[in-house]
Order: structure tokens, then C-alpha cells, then sequence
């Protein structure tokens, strides 16, 4: 009776505790004669792996035991049985060295049975998974009920039945409460289970904080700090005074040790100025010239002050036609070119800009990024194909004139952030450019979007700027936040997608 309980303790397995352990195996294994650890196993399994073997004790009775060893489970297939996991029961195939987690036994006693012990012996088992850097926990699970359905169900159509609550199997029905889900189903997995018809289910469960070692010596930063710069339209003399007020935002954000500084959709319109005597077809074409030495000159900005830069985004000639691309400038040197595949009514009518035709993720220091320029945001299937690829932030440039324009933006890149599980950094333009043709007003808010769920912002905004004021925005988001919402959110927008009902591929590589 819970009310008679005083004290659980969480403790290693050791030898005192043996006979009291092989007493409690006798119980519960009782349909399968002499199936208990003998005391030179257990000296084995402690003297190997001490932390990986606890037990749970209730006003200090045994009440249940969690035995396990590390394996390279390369070295393994996924037809194994326990036989040869365990080494042909010498735990010869423990190895410190290697990937995974692997579960040897997990009980509980009868009479302990319903106060949720079991889910503090795996929360113990993912916790030391998680503390070693190991790619996860992988064990065959019994299937005790089997042997009732084995005349008229294959082993596969009895998991789909206990996975729909249709059949009660006591042992799968924990595993997959306990977020271990079935990826194979073995055969001769135990000798001598006959009420699984010596049949098993490989269950794992993935560590989504695993690291693959990293023989080089660099680190991917896992609270990253982003800088938004909210940039004024104003007269410049000339690319030199343009790029002197883009160095000092970049001087501010770096001063905050930022990862990432975001500018504008087209911040260097101001420029068109000095051929706004041209038709604005040509005055773009003119502007587009200074794309290549911005770009150099920002590739130099990101080494020298150490800061990832994605440049907003410019006009660039390829050939005879007219792009929207912009650069990722990392801050190891490197450069990267992304381009604007939908061009808006008005892009495409006044300036005649094409589309451009890339879609991808980049790689950087801190994770996997995507980047869309305004009116893209507005796709969801372009950001869903980068969350396919791993995107853990979304930038977007932006350039819109009205509050219209800019809600469109803005509550676009909110969905984004939510059915992609990712953050959405977003950044634009304010002010006027009374002198520049087709470039008359700017309207924006800059922020940083999140999804909405406890661990997050419930509005999903994270932080945000003065709406048309110049300014720059510092926020950090946390990556591991974006694995736990995958694996435990309310909802998981990722995995639970239908893809028996429809698919989204890219047509071009």
C-alpha cells in the first residue's frame, strides 16, 4: 500500500544484494523454470559495467533491477538474439568504447507493480545514456501474451493490434509508453521463452542529444545567439558609407558575442539613388553591380569580427537575367549563395526578376540552417523541405512597404516555426527612400519565432523589435529545446505527418 511506503531508493546493484535479487528473478520469470542471473553473472555484469546495473529498493526491499551493457551495435545485425548480444551470457561483448545502450533484463516484483518504477529504472537508463554520449538504447523485448494469438496472428499483426490497444501485452504496452518504438521483430530471440514463442521485438529508443565524435577540434554551440539587424533606409553617398553602417551593426552585434548576424531583403537599395534618373529595370541592374564587392567585403567583416553573416539578400546578374540571392558569409571564410525562387507580382513586373531554382540547407557551427527571402516564407513546402534535411533555424529577409505585406511575412514564418518544429528568425527594412523609384516606404517588425509549447514562448515569439524603429535585436534559442519537442511535444508536428497519404519531394537536386 502506497501509504505504508517510506523511502524508494535508486541504488547500484551489488553482491550483497544477490540472493534477495535472485529470489525476486525466481518470482517473476515463475513460467520459465531456473531463468535467473547466477551470482557469477551479476559479478561479472558489475565488475564490467557497475553503473549500468541498478535497483530500486522500497523500505529497503528489492522491488525491481535494471541490468545493461554498452555495445558497439555496429558489430551487430538486427537479427541478433540474446545469445550472442550478451556473449553467450559472458557479457564479453560489453565495450566501453562503443554506441549504444543495451538493455539485458528490466523488473519489477509483483507486489510493487503499478507506482511507475519501471519508468524510473528506463529514465535512469536514458539519463546514463544521454550522461555517455551513446547513440541511444536498443533491448528484445518479450512478447508474453503472444503465444494466446500465435494460431491466428503473425507476429507483426500482433504489434499493429497492441499498438492500437486492441490486444493487451503488458510488456510492449510499457516499452512504447516509455517512448521505445518497434523496429524489427526477431525470431529465436530468447531460448526457452515459450510465451513469446521465442519471438522479440527490437525496440529503441533514440538519444537526441548524441554527438558523433568529433575527431577535429571544433564544437557545434548549442545555445546560439542570433543578432537581427532592423536596418533604416537612408541616403548614402556611396557604397563605402553603406558598408561603413553595415560594419557598425555588425561591430554592435559581435559585441554581444552574437552567432549570427541577419540583414534585410535588398538593404542596399539606398544606392539606386544615383540612377533614379534611369528607368527601374536599369537602376536594379546598375545596383547589381556592387554585389560581388559587398559580398567580399562581408566575407571579411564575418572573419574579423567572428560572426556568421547572412547578407539579406541583393540583386545579381547571371548572364543576361536578374536574380534576388544572398550570401551565408561564415565566419571561417567560407561563402554560400542562396537565391529567391518565387519573385513577387511586382518584383517580376517592374524590375523583371527571375525566380531562381536552389533549394538547401547550409551547414554551419551551430547546426543546420535554411534561409528564405520574403515572399518564399510564404511556401510551406520549401521550409518543409529543409526541416526534411535537418534545419534548425529558418532565416528570412524581408522587404514589404505595408502592414499588409509585412502580416503576410509575419505570420507566415509563425507556421513555419510551429509545423516544422524550427525557430524563425526574421528581419526587415524601415523608413523611406523618397529618391529611389518603386522603394518609396518600408514597414517592419523584426523578431524571433518559435514553436508553441511549454518549453517555449506561449505566444511563440520570443523576442521582438520596436515595430518601424531602427534597431538591432539580440535573442538565443536553444537547439536541444527543438530534439525534446520532436521526441516529447504535445504534438509533433514532424513525425506524426501522413505520408501513406501523400508525399513532398523535390523535383531538382
Amino acid at each position: 500500500m502506497i501509504q505504508d511506503i517510506d523511502n524508494i531508493e535508486l541504488k547500484y546493484l551489488t553482491l550483497s544484494d544477490y540472493q534477495e535479487f535472485k529470489s525476486a528473478m525466481i518470482e517473476v520469470y515463475s513460467n520459465m523454470p531456473n531463468s535467473y542471473w547466477r551470482e557469477n553473472h551479476i559479478k561479472t555484469l558489475i565488475d564490467k559495467f557497475p553503473e549500468g546495473q541498478v535497483v530500486i529498493k522500497i523500505n529497503g526491499e528489492l522491488a525491481g533491477c535494471a541490468l545493461s551493457i554498452i555495445v558497439d551495435y555496429d558489430s551487430f545485425d538486427d537479427n541478433h538474439n540474446y545469445k550472442n548480444i550478451t556473449g553467450n551470457y559472458t557479457f564479453s561483448t560489453h565495450n566501453p568504447e562503443g554506441n549504444v545502450l543495451y538493455g539485458i533484463d528490466i523488473f519489477i516484483k509483483s507486489q510493487f507493480r503499478g507506482l511507475r518504477l519501471g519508468r524510473r529504472l528506463y529514465d535512469y537508463r536514458k539519463e546514463l545514456c544521454e550522461r555517455l554520449n551513446l547513440r541511444g538504447i536498443a533491448f528484445g523485448g518479450r512478447i508474453p501474451n503472444y503465444s494466446k494469438y500465435a494460431d491466428t496472428l503473425t507476429p507483426k499483426q500482433y504489434i499493429e493490434k497492441v499498438k492500437r490497444k486492441e490486444i493487451h501485452d503488458p510488456v510492449l504496452n510499457f516499452q512504447i509508453s516509455n517512448d521505445f518504438h518497434p523496429s524489427k521483430v526477431m525470431k529465436g530471440y530468447l531460448e526457452g521463452d515459450a510465451e513469446s514463442n521465442e519471438f522479440a521485438v527490437l525496440l529503441e529508443w533514440d538519444n537526441i542529444y548524441y554527438e558523433k565524435p568529433n575527431k577535429k577540434a571544433a564544437t557545434k554551440k548549442r545555445i546560439v545567439r542570433l543578432g537581427l539587424i532592423q536596418w533604416q533606409m537612408r541616403l548614402y553617398k556611396d557604397l563605402e558609407d553603406l558598408m561603413q553602417q553595415a560594419e557598425y551593426f555588425l561591430d554592435s552585434v559581435a559585441a554581444y558575442r552574437s552567432d549570427f548576424a541577419l540583414f534585410p531583403e535588398f538593404f542596399n537599395a539606398p544606392l539606386m539613388a544615383e540612377n533614379n534618373h534611369l528607368p527601374e529595370s536599369q537602376a536594379i541592374r546598375e545596383l547589381a553591380k556592387h554585389t560581388e564587392d559587398i559580398v567580399q567585403r562581408f566575407s571579411k567583416l564575418a572573419i574579423s569580427y567572428n560572426i556568421n553573416i547572412i547578407t539579406g539578400s541583393m540583386p545579381e546578374m547571371r548572364g543576361d537575367l536578374l536574380f534576388n540571392v544572398g550570401y551565408l558569409c561564415r565566419r571561417d571564410g567560407s561563402t554560400e549563395r542562396y537565391e529567391k525562387l518565387h519573385v513577387t507580382p511586382d518584383e517580376a513586373k517592374v524590375w523583371g526578376m527571375q525566380g531562381g531554382s536552389e533549394l538547401k540547407t547550409y551547414d554551419t557551427d551551430c547546426g543546420k540552417i535554411g534561409v528564405l527571402i520574403c515572399y518564399d516564407s510564404e511556401f510551406p513546402e520549401l521550409s518543409r523541405l529543409l526541416a526534411d534535411e535537418g534545419m534548425d533555424i529558418l532565416f528570412v529577409p524581408f522587404l514589404t512597404d505595408t502592414q499588409n505585406g509585412f502580416s503576410r511575412v509575419r505570420h507566415c514564418a509563425q507556421a513555419r516555426a510551429i509545423e516544422n518544429e524550427c525557430y524563425v528568425a526574421i528581419a526587415g527594412s524601415v523608413g523611406n527612400l523618397p529618391k529611389v523609384n518603386n522603394m518609396d516606404i518600408q514597414f517592419a517588425q523584426s523578431m524571433v519565432l518559435t514553436p508553441c509549447d511549454f518549453s517555449f514562448p506561449a505566444n511563440g515569439v520570443k523576442a521582438e523589435t520596436t515595430t518601424n524603429t531602427e534597431m538591432i535585436l539580440i535573442a538565443d534559442v536553444d537547439v536541444d529545446l527543438l530534439r525534446e519537442l520532436n521526441q516529447f511535444g504535445s504534438v509533433k508536428n514532424l513525425r506524426d505527418r501522413r505520408k501513406d497519404l501523400f508525399e513532398l519531394k523535390k523535383l531538382k537536386k
